[in-house]
């Protein structure tokens, strides 16, 4: 769990993803495409990757990738995302924690 906050500190929108995951791929793409630059880790190529997974698991995100930080906050997985984009809310969101500016 610390290893998750130590990579999530610092950045406006951090997502976990796995380089198989079609899901975290799209999430990545909706949130770049209101200007944002999320930083995204690739669990299968992390050292450690499996306990990240194992903790992102326990804050609740199941399955467990595309795990999406904003601000600093789990806001959840693809279906959270998704969700907040067609309520308009995801947008707001992104400028709140400072990923772009408007």
């Amino acid at each position: 769990m610390e290893r998750v906050k130590e990579l999530v500190a610092g950045r406006p929108v951090v997502i976990f993803s796995k380089s198989s995951c079609c899901m975290s791929h799209a999430m990545v793409m909706l949130i770049r495409s209101f200007g944002a630059s999320p930083v995204v880790y690739e669990l299968d190529h992390l050292p450690g990757g499996v306990q990240m997974e194992n903790a992102l698991m326990a804050l609740g995100c199941n399955p467990s990738v595309p795990a999406v930080f904003v601000g600093r906050e789990f806001v959840g997985g693809s279906n959270e995302i998704m969700a907040l984009n067609i309520k308009g809310k995801l947008k707001p969101l992104l400028i709140k924690a400072n990923a772009i500016w408007m």
